[in-house]
């Protein structure tokens, strides 16, 4: 490979991993949003894999069943992760063209994993 060759491919190698890094930073902005128990549980996470938000509808509020509002809350907030974490990966495929490069990156890193 002459040195041209190679200094151009690390040229697209830099302006890809910039590309990447702007994906990321957009993608923190997004959210998604879930639901649990019929939209009495709404959980909203960013791109970032944070929670937003959480709203509760009064009626599923029961003293005498706390282990179900507990059960619908998880079930919305992991979901809403798995959308965020979808829309990241979403975004990232189509950037890459569905390429997985390692060290660039990506949703792993944003998650923490």
């Amino acid at each position: 490979m002459s040195k041209k060759m190679l200094g151009d491919l690390m040229k697209q190698a830099q302006k890809l991993q910039e590309e990447m890094q702007k994906t990321q930073e957009e993608a923190k902005k997004k959210t998604a949003e879930a639901t649990a128990g019929g939209g009495m549980i709404t959980v909203v996470a960013s791109g970032a894999g944070e929670l937003v938000s959480i709203k509760i509808e009064r009626d599923v509020v029961n003293p005498d069943d706390v282990d179900m509002l507990q059960d619908l809350i998880l079930a919305a907030a992991n979901e809403a992760i798995r959308r965020a974490q979808e829309m990241v990966n979403d975004d990232m495929s189509k950037l890459t063209g569905g390429l997985q490069l390692p060290g660039m990156g990506g949703l792993g890193n944003m998650f923490g994993r």
